[in-house]
């Protein structure tokens, strides 16, 4: 450790650029902070807001190379100690406090770091969950199969190095696993899911979430492996629980000049129709396909984030409203708590800190 602590403000615009090789060891040092939050109360079924506000626990930050290991400022482990390091670079979000915590693996969108997902993990960990993002290429061509492979072989390493990389005093729950994908990363979750490419996985998931899915520039122009098949309720994944959030302003484009960016044909509505029970979809009326990321994004493709899609005027309530409904599902689906996802179910189009344009439940 150099003696630096990044102030959250710093952490949550951290940006890892694409062509850097690997973070500078300060950077890398420098990826934990502490906030306290009040301990929240315990939910109705009545009430589902809390959900989209921060949880209880204190959030450490990890960031861990493929080359090189790392550890937060809550970790006693050293490089000297660690066997394994995991096929890509990872960026770990999980409690601080002391306990076992069910794991939520999150795959980033197109051409999109990690770190731009550092306020969503943050909420989400903040619940109880350990949140590992995974850089998953810094240039892609269409094919996904190597990012599919990838996800695969980071599965597969969690229950041999994961726990090495955390503090002593907090364990993860590989037996309650759930697997999201924001944008092209939700397609290649639900390929992953369904066994594209015959690639399978030692651990298994018991949950998947699809934020925006994408499965390529329009019907008939998917980007392989095709994921969708249009066939009504086809997706085969053997009673695993599915959430599917879509945005309204996705499928609308930004200008002439570039498409939408989750276009219509091979978005969120065509992932969700092809969904089996149980499974729930929401649609978020006024925001856009990247409207969940960081409130910074910094770098040449952080800019790019702002002015590529179509967004809503603020970034904040439709994260709230993204960790919400993923912590709310996970605890239904990992946890064996379902009293948030079903006040959310109850209250509908009320119960969310945005306007919904659609919810809908298959169960």
């Amino acid at each position: 450790m150099n003696g630096h602590t990044a102030s959250s403000r710093e952490l949550l615009g951290m940006n890892i650029h694409p062509t850097m090789a690997r973070l500078t060891s300060e950077a890398i040092n420098a990826t934990c902070f502490d906030i306290y939050y009040a301990p929240i109360p315990v939910m109705s079924t009545s009430s589902c807001s809390n959900v989209f506000e921060l949880g209880k626990y204190r959030v450490e930050f990890q960031t861990v190379d493929a080359a090189e290991t790392s550890s937060g400022c809550c970790s006693t482990k050293s490089s000297s100690t660690v066997s394994l390091r995991p096929p890509k670079q990872l960026l770990i979000g999980l409690p601080c406090e002391a306990g076992e915590f069910p794991v939520l693996l999150l795959l980033h969108g197109f051409l999109l770091s990690n770190s731009f997902y550092s306020q969503l993990i943050q909420h989400i960990a903040s619940h109880g969950f350990i949140v590992i993002s995974p850089q998953l290429y810094t240039i892609a061509g269409s094919d996904t199969s190597d990012e599919i492979k990838s996800t695969a072989a980071i599965t597969n390493w969690l229950s041999k190095g994961l726990q090495s990389l955390l503090p002593p005093h907090v364990h993860a729950n590989l037996n309650k696993l759930a697997l999201a994908g924001h944008s092209r990363g939700g397609k290649v979750s639900f390929a992953l899911a369904l066994g594209k490419e015959g690639i399978t996985t030692s651990l298994k998931f018991s949950a998947l979430i699809g934020i925006d899915p994408v499965d390529g520039m329009d019907k008939g122009k998917q980007t392989p492996p095709p994921v969708l098949t249009y066939v009504p309720h086809s997706f085969d994944l053997e009673g695993m629980a599915v959430m599917v959030i879509g945005t309204g302003l996705g499928e609308v484009k930004r200008n002439p000049l570039f498409p939408a960016c989750a276009p219509k044909g091979v978005n969120h509505e065509d992932f969700f129709n092809e969904c089996r029970k149980p499974a729930c979809y929401f649609v978020a009326k006024d925001y856009g396909h990247l409207d969940m990321l960081d409130d910074e994004t910094k770098g040449v493709r952080g800019k790019a984030t702002y002015c590529l899609c179509k967004n809503g005027k603020s970034r904040e309530p439709m994260r709230k409203f993204v960790g919400g409904v993923v912590v709310a599902f996970i605890k239904a689906y990992l946890g064996g708590d379902s009293n948030e996802l079903m006040a959310i179910r109850e209250a509908g189009y009320d119960a969310a800190p945005i306007e919904l344009q659609s919810v809908e439940f298959l169960l």
